[in-house]
């Protein structure tokens, strides 16, 4: 269990470092919370990981009333003054959330996030599958 927690932090750690930009990332469970984190401060990643339960939720809720879809939310981006939010389905029940300033390249984000959700697999799917405290 220990191997895949620090495989998972490894993974955060690559993706931050191939984008300056980024301020922090998150990965937390569907209920809000934290599996584990990279950058920023601690009790800035519970907060997030509380507020990305929520958002998660909705967007879910709104993926719902489109006809052709299967109701999962798969990304958010929120573009806010001075920065950008990165929501992304993560596994069952998880989700990768990242803080990045307003230079960063929005399409590179993306991609950069789908290559590490499919390097993390399945150890993202619970936070029951890493080893020692949330967060």
């Amino acid at each position: 269990m220990i191997e895949q927690r620090a495989h998972v932090d490894w993974v955060l750690k690559e993706l931050a470092d191939g984008l300056p930009q980024i301020q922090q990332i998150v990965v937390l469970s569907a209920d809000g919370l934290g599996i584990a984190r990279y950058g920023g401060d601690p009790d800035a990643a519970d907060r997030l990981a509380a507020a990305c339960a929520g958002l998660q939720s909705l967007a879910a809720a709104v993926a719902a009333e489109i006809p052709s879809s299967d109701g999962r939310m798969r990304l958010v981006v929120i573009e806010v003054g001075g920065g950008f939010f990165y929501l992304m389905e993560a596994g069952t029940e998880a989700y990768l959330a990242v803080l990045a300033d307003g230079t960063v390249d929005a399409g590179l984000m993306g991609a950069r996030m789908r290559d590490a959700v499919g390097r993390i697999g399945d150890q993202l799917s619970s936070r029951d599958h890493l080893d020692g405290p949330a967060l």
